[in-house]
């Protein structure tokens, strides 16, 4: 198998013959595959600081030392070389390291003695400082001891000498480990011709892909599992095929240390090769039952009657919604794109107010996972300040709240498989969706204190009321779509409204793009499903009066079509105006004449008739045991 060489590594093997300084930014902390034969075995796992020692040594460097603010200079891969270093540089060692400040008015303070290895031509030196945030407090609280450090850096580096080899001609070198490059102060690297910056990324799909298709593949399985799995894969190599790129795109983003960990994890658990996969989920959220795996073919057959119990009059809406979660749960969620680790649906609810929007996600959350709670609900009218992204992801280091983290990230971790309910996502500020955008592209967010959450077990859902108005040419706000219309106009009106408010008002096509043909229309509630808004909602009160109370009451025919009357008469709030009626023309005053009869449990109550024109409204009632009336 030919090498793969990763990008900064050729870059690497590029700038340090021109440039004398060289910035690595990135994950710094992770551990890489080294490509080649050398002074580290090819294909090995190493951490970086190890990595560049070989890379740096395989390439004719005769000193390659490593400093640290804690311990000063030191090479653990090579402890010779630090004895030459000192020797050459007039540093003495002492335990395995040269003790150096990093800022201060001595001579040894470490910008010194860069200087004099960087300028010397007796041997090709590089120098690595390890992690330079930890060198000062922030680039913006930098003391003047701060500034004349690394005044003499950048001196080191324009004093580098270069030094005859026997693999050749070799500059010396100054090498700078940052997380951040804003790590660093900015004029040490913007526009200086001395520097070279490179970006260290999580390993790209063929990387991964590399790793459990080489020598590494057979350390992810317990000997005897490994034996006893893979005759069958290798006469179905098609299995083997897919079983790989299903975890090489669950685990994009991951570096290579969070690959090696799932290695380990998986040798400790005995897994099977068939359920590598599933090792993904175990690192990502611990020890947690996935409710995809459990869901029951048949109660998803049964899902559409389910909902239309609770979610009257919105069928089409039903069913578009239902497409996605078995897009889903069939495994096609994704097939058109790259990434597999986008949330398993994505669904965009617009249409007028009290329709059930909030209500399907609620019900699809109980149908998927057993319970509403698993709909975890944001009204984002609450983050529409510029700063309220930090109350979904956390506030960064030092900034007050950074303890407590992000109110969205929180809730991920603590239950990754959910339904993500953005309520009125209009009102939400536009820094915000940068955020969704990350969401919905890579299925993760990082939150103030570097922890990554992730969404590849959810279903996204965001709800609007975008459209129900719009500005006439004079600015003015009018109504664009009303219950007089027909489903197919208010559906083309509203989903046009929803993609003019992205492209045109908020400029950001992309998001849109996200979203796709997800866009999800709920009709206006029309006569016949507020008629079984109201004789559902009717009937809820009855049957719980007689569960709590032991009240039973019946509605009279006459008055149950006065009652109905009254509650849909205007129909413009939807399902939850009905409720309001309901509130107003039955529960309040029915409350009352309970209450005033002394009528406490154990009861028949027929209610005879309603006067909705009293104010406040009155009901008529009699106790059918005691054959007795009252009016109000």
């Amino acid at each position: 198998m030919a090498p793969l060489i990763s990008k900064w590594h050729r870059e690497l093997e590029l700038f340090s013959a021109v440039k004398p300084l060289i910035i690595l930014e990135g994950n710094v902390l992770d551990e890489y595959r080294y490509p080649v034969a050398g002074s580290i075995p090819e294909d090995s796992l190493v951490p970086l600081p190890e990595y560049l020692n070989g890379f740096l040594t395989d390439n004719g460097y005769e000193q390659v030392v490593f400093y640290s603010n804690l311990v000063g200079f030191m090479n653990p891969y090579q402890p010779s070389m630090l004895q030459e270093f000192a020797r050459h540089n007039g540093c003495t060692a002492e335990s395995g390291a040269i003790p150096a400040e990093f800022k201060g008015n001595t001579q040894e303070t470490a910008p010194n003695i860069i200087r004099r290895a960087m300028s010397q031509t007796r041997a090709a030196t590089a120098v690595i400082m390890e992690l330079a945030s930890h060198y000062i407090i922030s680039p913006e609280r930098m003391d003047q001891h701060d500034v004349n450090s690394f005044n003499l850096l950048m001196q080191s580096a324009m004093s580098a000498a270069t030094v005859r080899t026997p693999m050749g001609r070799r500059q010396n070198l100054l090498i700078i480990l940052v997380s951040k490059l804003n790590d660093l102060p900015a004029w040490f690297y913007l526009s200086n011709p001395l520097c070279k910056t490179i970006l260290l990324e999580a390993p790209d799909r063929e990387e991964r892909k590399r790793l459990i298709s080489g020598n590494a593949w057979p350390t992810f399985f317990d000997s005897t599992v490994y034996r006893t799995d893979m005759p069958f894969y290798e006469e179905h190599p098609e299995e083997l095929s897919r079983l790989r790129e299903k975890f090489v795109g669950l685990t994009e983003g991951l570096t290579f240390t969070e690959l090696d960990a799932m290695r380990r994890l998986s040798k400790a658990e005995c897994t099977p090769i068939r359920d590598l996969c599933t090792i993904v989920d175990l690192y990502k959220y611990g020890i947690k039952e996935n409710p995809w795996q459990n869901l029951s073919m048949d109660s998803l057959r049964s899902a559409k009657q389910d909902f239309q119990k609770r979610i009257k009059g919105q069928d089409p809406a039903l069913e578009r919604t239902l497409d996605v979660v078995k897009r889903a749960v069939t495994g096609m969620n994704g097939l058109s794109s790259s990434s597999t680790a986008k949330p398993k649906g994505v669904l965009f609810f617009a249409g007028p107010t009290g329709t059930g929007k909030t209500e399907t996600a609620k019900a699809l959350a109980e149908k998927l996972f057993g319970d509403e709670s698993a709909c975890i609900r944001f009204d984002m009218s609450e983050y529409g300040q510029s700063h309220s992204d930090q109350k979904l992801l956390g506030a960064p280091p030092g900034y007050v709240g950074y303890e407590a983290g992000g109110q969205l990230t929180n809730a991920i971790k603590k239950n990754p498989f959910a339904i993500v309910l953005f309520d009125e996502i209009e009102k939400a500020h536009s820094s915000i969706l940068d955020k969704f955008l990350q969401i919905l592209e890579d299925g993760r967010l990082t939150d103030g204190q570097g922890h990554t959450v992730y969404f590849s077990e959810t279903i996204i859902i965001f709800t609007s009321n975008l459209g129900m108005y719009v500005k006439d040419d004079f600015g003015k706000r009018q109504q664009n779509v009303t219950i007089d219309m027909d489903y197919p106009e208010v559906e083309k009106r509203l989903r046009t409204a929803v993609e003019d408010h992205f492209k045109l008002e908020l400029g950001r096509p992309e998001i849109l793009n996200r979203i796709g043909e997800n866009i999800v229309i709920f009709d206006f509630i029309r006569r016949e499903a507020g008629e079984a808004i109201l004789r559902s909602q009717v009937d809820k009160i009855i049957r719980r009066m007689e569960e709590q109370k032991a009240i039973r009451i019946r509605v009279e025919d006459a008055a149950y079509a006065c009652l109905q009357e009254a509650a849909l008469a205007d129909l413009s709030n939807g399902g939850r105006g009905i409720g309001n009626q309901v509130e107003a023309l039955l529960i309040n005053p029915l409350s009352r004449w309970l209450f005033d009869n002394s009528v406490i449990e154990d009861a028949d109550v027929v209610i005879e008739g309603f006067d909705v024109a009293a104010r406040p409204p009155c009901v008529r009632c009699r106790i059918e045991a005691k054959e007795e009336a009252c009016h109000e």
